[in-house]
C-alpha cells in the first residue's frame, strides 16, 4: 500500500527563481511545513490511504482534526478553518465520462504547502504544471492562495467548454423549428436535461466552495482571487438555467402538438359520426322484422330511402362546412 501511494504521489516545489518536481521514496520524506521559503504542491492520486494521510498529518504535527476527517470516505462540501490551514472538500463532475460522474477531492492550503487528494487519477491541471515548469505568467511568484484559485479556475473552465460543446450538439439535436414528438425527440431531449442537473449540481457545489473560501481569514491567504471564480460559476448557473428554460418549453410544445393532432383525430371521428348514426338510425327502423311498414310494400321505397340516406349525408357535410368544423 505505501509503494502504491508513493508511486501515486508527487511534490513540485517552486518559487520565483527555481523549480523542482520530485517523487518521494519514503512516506517520512513528506514534510509539509510553513517554515520554507519555497510553495510546494503535494498531489495524490486516490483517496484510500487513510492510514498514510494519518501518519503524514501526525509526523508533520498538523492539526490533530484532520486524522478525524481523513476518517470519513465521503465528505460533503467543506472549507473548515484549523490552526494555520484549511481544509477543503468538494465533489467535482469528470467530464470525459459519458455517464459524467464524479469524484471527490480535497485539498489541505496553508501559507506555504497545498495538498491535493483525488479520488481519480488524472485532471485538469496539467496547464498549471506547464506554467510552473516555463515560469510562465505570475504563478511563481504567488503562495498557495493563487495555486489553488488556478485549480478551481481550472474545474469552472472545464465546466464551461463541456458545456458549450454540449449545447453546440444539443441545438442540432434539438432544433427549435424541428420538434417531433416521437418518443425519440422526447428521449433526446429529457437526456439532455439530465446532462443539465448534473451539471448545475456540481456547478452549485463548486460555487458554495468559492463562496465559503471567501470568507476565510488566515495569513497569507488572499481571498480576492475566489470573487472571480463566483461570477463564472453564477453565469454558468444562469445559462443552464436558461436552456433548462428552452427545454421546458421544447417539451410543452410537444404536447401541444400531440394534444392538437388528438384533437384532430377525435374531430375527424365525430364528424363521421354524426354523418353515420341518421343512416344507422335510418336502416335500423327500416331493418325491423314487422309485418305493418307501410314503405316495405312501396314498389320505389328502396331508392326513395337511398336518396333521403344521400341527402342526410350532404345535408350534414353542408352544415360542418358553413360551421367551418373541416
Amino acid at each position: 500500500m505505501e509503494n502504491e501511494f508513493l508511486k501515486r504521489t508527487s511534490l513540485i516545489t517552486y518559487s520565483a527563481e527555481n523549480y523542482q518536481k520530485n517523487n518521494y521514496n519514503t512516506i517520512s520524506d513528506i514534510i509539509l511545513s510553513n517554515k520554507t521559503n519555497t510553495i510546494e504542491w503535494l498531489n495524490t492520486y486516490g483517496n484510500k490511504y487513510t492510514e498514510i494521510f494519518k501518519s503524514i498529518v501526525s509526523n508533520n504535527n498538523l492539526d490533530d482534526f484532520l486524522l478525524k476527517l481523513f476518517m470519513n470516505e465521503e465528505h460533503s462540501n467543506k472549507v473548515i478553518l484549523l490552526d494555520d490551514l484549511v481544509f477543503v472538500s468538494t465533489r467535482v463532475l469528470i467530464t470525459e465520462s459519458e455517464s459524467l460522474d464524479s469524484e471527490q477531492m480535497l485539498f489541505i492550503v496553508s501559507s506555504s504547502y497545498l495538498w491535493s487528494i483525488q479520488e481519480k487519477e488524472g485532471d485538469y491541471f496539467d496547464w498549471i504544471r506547464e506554467r510552473l515548469e516555463g515560469n510562465k505568467g505570475i504563478v511563481r511568484t504567488k503562495k498557495t492562495d493563487y495555486l489553488l484559485f488556478l485549480i478551481l479556475e481550472s474545474i469552472v473552465d472545464n465546466y464551461q467548454e463541456t458545456y458549450l460543446k454540449n449545447a453546440a450538439l444539443s441545438a442540432d439535436k434539438l432544433n427549435s423549428t424541428e420538434v417531433k414528438p416521437t418518443p425519440e425527440f422526447t428521449s433526446l431531449v429529457e437526456k439532455r436535461k439530465q446532462e443539465l442537473f448534473n451539471f448545475k449540481k456540481a456547478t452549485l457545489s463548486l460555487r458554495d466552495t468559492i463562496i465559503k473560501l471567501e470568507k476565510i481569514e488566515i495569513n497569507n491567504f488572499d481571498i480576492k482571487y475566489f470573487s472571480e471564480l463566483k461570477e463564472q460559476t453564477n453565469n454558468l448557473v444562469s445559462s443552464i438555467d436558461f436552456e433548462l428554460q428552452e427545454l421546458e418549453s421544447k417539451i410543452n410544445l410537444i404536447f401541444s402538438i400531440q394534444g392538437h393532432r388528438l384533437n384532430e383525430v377525435m374531430k375527424t371521428l365525430t364528424i363521421l359520426s354524426v354523418i353515420f348514426i341518421p343512416l344507422t338510425f335510418l336502416a335500423g327502423i327500416y331493418g325491423m322484422n314487422f309485418t305493418n311498414i307501410p314503405e316495405l310494400n312501396w314498389k320505389y321505397g328502396y331508392f326513395i330511402l337511398l336518396a333521403v340516406m344521400v341527402l342526410v349525408t350532404f345535408g350534414a357535410v353542408w352544415y360542418f362546412k358553413r360551421k367551418k368544423w373541416f
